[in-house]
C-alpha cells in the first residue's frame, strides 16, 4: 500500500476501537516503518484561543483544538491550507504536486506568515507500526479513500464520516446509513 500520505482512513462500522469509532483519519506519512494520521472528525471543548492564543485568528472554524488520536496527547500536529497557494514558511505540503493543504510548523512566529492561511490544530495523532495499518485495512477495519480539499478543515465536522462516505457513492454510500448499534436497528 505505497503512497497513502494524503489520503483519508474511514472507519468501517466493524472497526470497534472507540479511539476510531467513526472517525475519519487524514494520513500524513505512510512508510515500512509506519503510518501517522490526525483524526479530522473530533473537536475538543478547548478552543485554539484559550490554548495558542497568537494563532486564533488563523483558524478554520470550528475554532477548536481537535484530537488528533490516542498517541502523544500533549503534543500538536497543525493542518494548514495555504488558500493562495503560495510557499510558505514553516508549511509543507502533502501533496508537492498540486496541494494546498500541508502541515504547519506552530514554533512559527504569526508575524512572520506571509499570504492567506487557514489552521487546525491537533492534539495528538494516530499512529500505526510497521505492518499494522494494512493488516487493519485488509481485515476490514478501515477503507482508504481520496481526501477532497473540503475534508481537513470542514466547517462540519460531526457530518465528515457520513459525506465522505455519501460521496463515494455505491455500497459505501450505502455504509453511510449504518446504525451506531446495529443491534438496535
Amino acid at each position: 500500500m505505497p503512497g497513502l500520505a494524503g489520503q483519508l482512513l474511514v472507519a468501517s462500522p466493524v472497526l470497534d476501537d472507540p479511539n476510531f469509532s467513526r472517525t475519519v483519519v487524514l494520513l500524513l506519512e505512510h512508510t515500512d516503518d509506519g503510518s501517522v494520521g490526525v483524526v479530522l472528525n473530533r473537536p475538543s471543548e478547548t478552543k485554539v484561543e484559550e490554548a495558542l492564543p497568537q494563532w486564533a485568528g488563523w483558524a478554520a472554524q470550528p475554532a477548536q483544538i481537535f484530537l488528533g488520536g490516542p498517541v502523544e496527547p500533549q503534543a500538536a500536529i497543525c493542518l494548514a491550507e495555504s488558500t493562495t497557494g503560495t510557499q510558505l514558511s514553516g508549511w509543507r505540503p502533502l501533496d508537492p504536486g498540486n496541494g494546498t493543504v500541508g502541515v504547519f510548523d506552530l514554533s512559527c512566529e504569526p508575524d512572520d506568515v506571509r499570504g492567506d492561511l487557514r489552521l487546525r490544530i491537533f492534539a495528538g495523532y494516530a499512529g500505526w507500526s510497521a505492518g499494522q495499518l494494512e493488516t487493519e485495512v485488509s481485515m476490514g477495519g478501515w477503507y482508504v479513500l481520496d481526501a477532497d480539499r473540503s475534508d481537513v478543515l470542514t466547517s462540519a465536522p460531526q457530518e465528515l464520516w457520513r459525506d465522505v462516505l455519501r460521496r463515494q457513492g455505491g455500497r459505501l454510500a450505502l455504509v453511510s446509513t449504518f446504525p451506531l448499534d446495529p443491534r438496535l436497528n
